[in-house]
């Protein structure tokens, strides 16, 4: 007698196929592990690696083996005494035998184990996904601030929530899966549930097991209404606020109270109505209960309360929810520390006021990112696969003085490579050179930037110089590098003829690829068998990858957010670092207001610093007080720096980050109102100021070099101005300072409410009307060229404003935008000159000083330099004149309106300009 052949051979081969399909797959997610080991571990970053490896390992086994017994158990239970060797199943019922088909119980007995092993796979991966959310729970950090409603601390809401969470999402899948999924399908099988005469009936053992499981879904759920509902009603949005309602608080949280401890008896009544053999109909009753109770309580009876009681009296009621709302909004962003500085009366300013904030004055920044960045890659690419990807602020001491300084590094862009090969993109050119630097406030008599750093080779005509040049980190993206190796390194064409500079890498950065395994490692990872066949390679080849600086610090430090603006810094040894802020951010704290991305607790805890040569990633503790972070550090102990161990000439390059300061200032405009009534109203509600229509944009977000108000030196700011709610006059501005023990302080200067002072929004309206400007931009205009408007830069000086706009010029079909025109507004004058300088001079006269520059290799002369003293000064009087009677005439007007503030106001702004007619009488 022949035995059949337990697999056949199509079984067989079906299953080979799927096992080298399987391999298929995990071969290169293995290589896709080993190969970030191996970078971790270049970076000195294992322990992130390794935590998250481990945690998600043994937190996914345990959920899976726990997944499992509670799965398979019940499925045993459901197929007890089941005889396997009968060739039917004999069920009693009502009305005598019922057969059922020994397929059904067999394909329920054999599928049982696959099953449930198959679904707590998937249970398992779901929760390894929450391992941070489990370690942060278990490393947590006292915020030492409470919620007001329930009185337990933020931590409780940022850390334990999402935790308890986590955990009975996980255990609700468990029930839910043995339920639906294993346990109904085998008594179905089996025949112990059906209809019988007409009515569905339950056999006892099945009944009650389905009980079991029915009730402690029920108390799960009655759980998680409890732990997760009630809390997180504090994360509401409700009209003015965002938080807990008053009808959230009075109606909301009783009913869903009263929904808990209803599931709980819904859950005694299922074991009951099992043992009574009536499981069905308590069944449907719990059901049609559940789903009515639940609409009542969060829907149906908060809106009519809303409706009815609250929105007659909503202030009134909601008073209270809206001041916690203030409050920790203003907590949670920081803004609680904002220092408030009030201004006094707008005064005009004199050329002695110009005199006197001579670091302000030479540092006002007249080349616009956009344009100054269109420029660079048309005068300094050099080649066409160099690029600038985008331009950075910063502030140098240059021969003795502090300026404001733009800055790009010149990368290599692999895409634009005339010729894509192997050898040429991962072998030969691997880096970019060098960076150009100019002063942020000076232009060459064509209208380009007066360089001081600047070609290939770098050159530079200031003291401060760029030893190594090579750029292998920087903000493009590329697959990876191989070096060093046996083709030479491209650095720079050379001057003579077509010949070219080379290199060799020498620095610190890659992961070593001496072995056979790791070539092809590497070569599974990026797709790419060149890197197993190339004979180009040598014993102390290294691939180096992850060079794009903002994606190589979120590998690194998977549990931070970065800022947008990674920025170069040119250290005192002439080496070149990338600088990112690195942010912690939660979308829990409780009654704070969002963003549009949800987040509502937002620091800047992190620094990290890039070499832009070597790649290592050295990140520094920041904001030592932000508990986030210090749940983060006893996470990765060492991981984190000391930020006073940061190198003094990095540190004095660090700037506030300026997606932090544009979220505070959005924030900010409604947020410094602190009284509740005020902040309901909206009385007092400010806005950024609307860009002006065919001007470079930027938000009016910009660093600065300036001099406070009742400060004694100048600085390096973020500076942001606000006006109020539909209105265009300008009502505050607020700055971030970068300096020394300064830093990061916010510091807000409002002006007086009763004060009319000119925004840019009305400011750039009277540049459009004024005769001179629009006449040469229609020239300019008709003779086909493109007039590029720069931002309108708000200067403040002393208690008034100064207003800013540079002109570029771009010929028809040329890509070089060229500074042609500065345009200087204060107190409803506009003039238009070819230089900074020269405006100045014409707005104030004599006295500013400014003729005494010293004068920067490239820059512009100064046009006004040949005008004589006393047509200047003819000409100054002359314009302090019209003013006079300008201000005359507008207080005539508002003393014939009754306008008393705008009368004093116009009345001192006379005064001032008489003032200054009399020092200029009495200057010789």
């Amino acid at each position: 007698m022949t035995t059949r052949p337990l697999v056949s051979p199509q079984q067989r081969a079906t299953l080979i196929l799927g096992g080298v399909l399987l391999l298929m797959l995990l071969i290169p997610a293995v290589a896709v592990q080993v190969t970030d080991w191996l970078w971790f571990r270049e970076i000195g970053f294992e322990r992130v690696f390794l935590l998250k490896f481990v945690a998600q390992l043994v937190l996914g086994g345990v959920a899976a083996l726990i997944a499992f017994g509670a799965l398979y158990g019940s499925a045993r239970i459901a197929l007890r005494g089941i005889e396997r060797s009968a060739e039917s199943v004999l069920v009693l019922a009502e009305g005598g035998i019922q057969m059922r088909a020994r397929f059904l119980v067999r394909v329920a007995q054999l599928a049982a184990l696959p099953a449930s092993a198959l679904l707590s796979l998937l249970l398992a991966v779901g929760l390894s996904a929450q391992w941070r959310t489990l370690i942060q729970f278990t490393y947590r950090t006292p915020f030492g601030d409470v919620d007001p409603i329930f009185g337990r601390d933020i931590a409780y809401y940022v850390f334990t929530l999402p935790a308890l969470q986590a955990a009975i999402d996980f255990t609700w899948g468990i029930l839910f899966l043995a339920l639906l999924l294993v346990t109904l399908p085998i008594y179905l099988a089996r025949g112990d549930i059906g209809f019988r005469l007409g009515r569905l009936r339950i056999d006892p053992p099945a009944e009650m097991h389905i009980a079991i499981l029915a009730a402690a879904w029920l108390l799960l759920s009655a759980a998680r209404t409890w732990w997760i509902g009630l809390p997180s009603i504090l994360f509401g949005t409700h009209g003015p606020l965002q938080g807990a309602s008053w009808t959230d608080l009075h109606v909301r949280l009783p009913g869903m109270r009263a929904l808990a401890i209803l599931l709980v008896l819904a859950a005694f009544a299922m074991l009951w109505g099992a043992r009574r053999g009536i499981l069905a109909r308590v069944a449907a009753i719990v059901v049609v209960a559940n789903l009515v109770l639940t609409a009542l309580v969060n829907g149906i009876i908060p809106s009519v309360v809303q409706r009815l009681v609250v929105q007659p009296n909503e202030l009134a009621r909601e008073t209270p929810q809206i001041a916690h709302h203030i409050a920790a909004t203003r907590r949670a962003w920081g803004l609680d520390s904002v220092e408030r500085r009030e201004l006094d009366a707008q005064a005009e300013l004199s050329a002695r006021d110009i005199a006197n904030n001579r670091a302000t004055i030479d540092n006002i920044r007249l080349w616009d990112r956009e344009p100054l960045l269109q420029t660079f890659g048309q005068i300094q690419s050099i080649r066409t696969y160099y690029d600038f990807v985008a331009v950075d602020d910063d502030r140098y001491v240059i021969n003795g003085q502090l300026r404001h300084v733009l800055l790009s590094a010149r990368e290599l862009d692999p895409a634009s490579l005339p010729t894509r090969t192997f050898v040429n993109e991962h072998l030969t050119f691997t880096h970019g050179m060098g960076i150009t630097l100019t002063p942020s406030n000076e232009f060459t008599d064509q209208g380009l930037p007066v360089l001081w750093l600047k070609d290939l080779p770098p050159a530079t005509t200031v003291d401060l110089d760029v030893t190594r040049p090579q750029i292998y980190f920087g903000e493009l993206s590329r697959s990876f590098v191989l070096a060093p190796s046996a083709q030479r390194e491209f650095d720079y064409p050379s001057a003579e003829g077509d010949a070219a500079e080379y290199s060799t890498y020498a620095g610190k950065a890659g992961v070593p690829i001496n072995a056979y395994w790791r070539r092809l490692a590497f070569a599974l990872r990026f797709g790419s068998m060149n890197i197993l066949l190339s004979s180009d390679l040598r014993e102390d080849t290294k691939i180096i990858f992850n060079q794009q600086v903002r994606s190589r610090a979120q590998l690194a430090l998977p549990f931070l957010t970065f800022d947008g603006d990674p920025y170069l810094v040119i250290r005192d040894s002439g080496q070149m670092v990338w600088v990112l802020d690195g942010y912690t951010a939660t979308e829990r704290y409780p009654y704070s207001a969002r963003t549009s991305d949800g987040t509502n607790y937002l620091r800047n805890s992190v620094k990290v610093v890039i070499d832009a040569y070597d790649g290592t990633v050295e990140a520094y503790l920041s904001d030592p007080a932000d508990p986030m972070i210090n749940t983060l550090s006893r996470i990765y102990p060492g991981l984190l720096r000391p930020l006073e161990t940061m190198p003094e000439d990095i540190r004095t390059h660090l700037r506030y980050p300026e997606d932090l300061f544009r979220a505070q200032t959005g924030l900010y405009a409604t947020f410094h109102m602190t009284n509740p009534e005020t902040f309901y109203h909206r009385e007092d509600q400010w806005q950024i100021p609307a860009a002006q229509q065919g001007a470079v944009r930027s938000g009016y977000a910009r660093h600065i070099v300036m001099r406070l108000p009742g400060e004694d030196r100048a600085e390096y700011l973020m500076m942001r101005p606000f006006t109020p709610r539909q209105k265009d006059n300008l009502s505050a501005w607020m700055v971030a300072r970068n300096d020394g023990e300064h830093y990061g302080k916010l510091v807000a200067y409002r002006f007086p409410r009763q004060s009319m002072v000119f925004g840019p929004t009305q400011v750039a309206n009277r540049i459009n009307q004024d005769t001179e400007v629009s006449r040469q931009v229609s020239l300019w205009d008709q003779g086909g060229s493109e007039v590029i408007r720069g931002e309108l830069l708000v200067i403040p000086i002393e208690a008034s404003l100064l207003y800013v706009q540079p002109l570029y010029l771009r010929a028809q079909g040329g890509r070089i935008p060229e500074l042609k025109r500065v345009i200087v507004a204060h107190e409803g004058r506009v003039v238009m000159e070819e230089s900074l300088e020269a405006g100045l001079r014409a707005l104030f006269g004599d006295g500013t000083g400014l003729a005494a520059r010293p004068a920067v290799a490239g820059a512009r002369p100064t046009p006004a330099a040949a005008t004589s003293a006393a047509a200047a000064s003819a000409a100054a009087r002359e314009a302090l004149v019209q003013q006079a009677l300008q201000h005359y005439d507008r207080a005539r007007a508002a003393q014939r309106n009754d306008d008393w503030a705008t009368y004093g106001a116009e009345m001192q702004r006379l005064g001032d300009v008489l003032r200054r007619l009399r020092e200029m009488r009495d200057t010789p």
